[in-house]
């Protein structure tokens, strides 16, 4: 079993490339308990840089509850869910097209493979879980539905990441709290 949540702050930098990941997660008490994770990344992807800050807030549960996401050139993206899979836009506008998504994948990031990784508490008899994610890649920052694979290797230490259309594959090592240390080929914790 992953440790109790404590506050913390910890970095990722690309395996290759230049950037940064600083990530602060915090839990919240009061009258609604839960999680968040405020992060500023830098980097660049497919030939084009960014600068991104997002702020997560998860129920106590791990469950994606709200993302808000601003870049460095004025594009900013709000979403919340009801934690059941349906997701409104800043404006309160349903976004049907994400019905049954419980989890965000931002693509820059290693953090939130965290989030269904937590969610899910899987071992490794559990099998491989098939999830849809609210995905939103860094080059265009318009959200897309995207079809991943989890399955837990070692319980609370190992995790196989795989795209649905097994394209690509990552056995991601966890720490004691849950997060990715390094994610083979793409990030390093530092």
């Amino acid at each position: 079993m992953f440790r109790p949540l404590q506050p913390m702050t910890v970095r990722w930098r690309p395996f290759e490339d230049e950037g940064l990941e600083h990530l602060t997660l915090m839990p919240l008490s009061g009258p609604q308990p839960g999680i968040r994770i405020l992060s500023v990344v830098i980097g660049a992807r497919g030939g084009t840089t960014y600068g991104v800050r997002y702020t997560i807030d998860c129920d106590p549960h791990w469950t994606t509850t709200s993302l808000t996401l601003e870049t460095t050139t004025g594009i900013s993206l709000s979403l919340v869910s009801d934690g059941l899979g349906h997701w409104q836009d800043g404006d309160g506008h349903a976004l049907p097209a994400f019905d049954g998504c419980i989890d965000v994948d931002l693509a820059g990031t290693p953090f939130t493979n965290t989030l269904p990784i937590r969610r899910l508490g899987l071992r490794p008899e559990d099998g491989t879980r098939s999830l849809d994610m609210l995905y939103i890649p860094f080059d265009t920052f318009e959200p897309l539905r995207d079809a991943q694979l989890y399955t837990c290797l070692a319980e609370d230490r190992l995790y196989r990441y795989e795209a649905a259309d097994r394209s690509f594959t990552a056995d991601l090592p966890l720490d004691a709290d849950g997060l990715v240390l390094d994610y083979p080929t793409l990030f390093i914790r530092t």
